[in-house]
């Protein structure tokens, strides 16, 4: 049986660990202004995803692959140091889709924003094709049957 809570544990602490290496030992001048956002460890505990995004464009993003793959072993090495678990994961770094994601609904919604604006620009001054409410409503259909049941008894 696999404890997940001690893998998400193990997650965060790599997360830290990673970053804070990043920041402080590794003086790769490829290595731009990256952001470790998550850390996953499989239930056996023997290979960890970390995820990171890069600041800039996509050379910024290639160049901080490059130095973070070269940057592989010290990290480990200091991952496994700072844990204190047994077998130390290996790391694999994945570049992270939230921002792009993000920036593609953002754009979503600007756009939805616009036929929404559309929509309302071309129905002022418009009326209903019908009457204003066409739905009956509880009061109504009482009202129409007693009607009918009068008249009914008047013949």
């Amino acid at each position: 049986m696999t404890d997940t809570a001690r893998a998400r544990k193990l997650a965060d602490r790599i997360r830290v660990v990673v970053a804070e290496t990043l920041q402080r030992r590794i003086k790769d001048p490829r290595l731009g202004f990256v952001t470790i956002t998550d850390a996953r460890v499989t239930g056996d505990l023997r290979e960890a995803t970390v995820f990171y995004t890069v600041h800039g464009d996509e050379t910024d993003r290639e160049a901080s692959a490059a130095a973070l793959e070269s940057a592989k072993g010290i990290l480990r090495s200091t991952v496994g140091r700072e844990t204190g678990v047994r077998f130390t994961p290996t790391l694999t770094f994945v570049l992270d889709a939230i921002p792009d994601t993000a920036r593609h609904l953002d754009d979503l919604l600007v756009k939805a924003r616009a036929q929404d604006a559309e929509v309302r620009s071309v129905a002022v001054g418009k009326t209903f094709a019908g009457e204003a409410d066409p739905y009956r409503k509880p009061g109504e259909d009482e009202d129409a049957d007693v009607e009918a049941d009068d008249e009914a008894e008047d013949e």
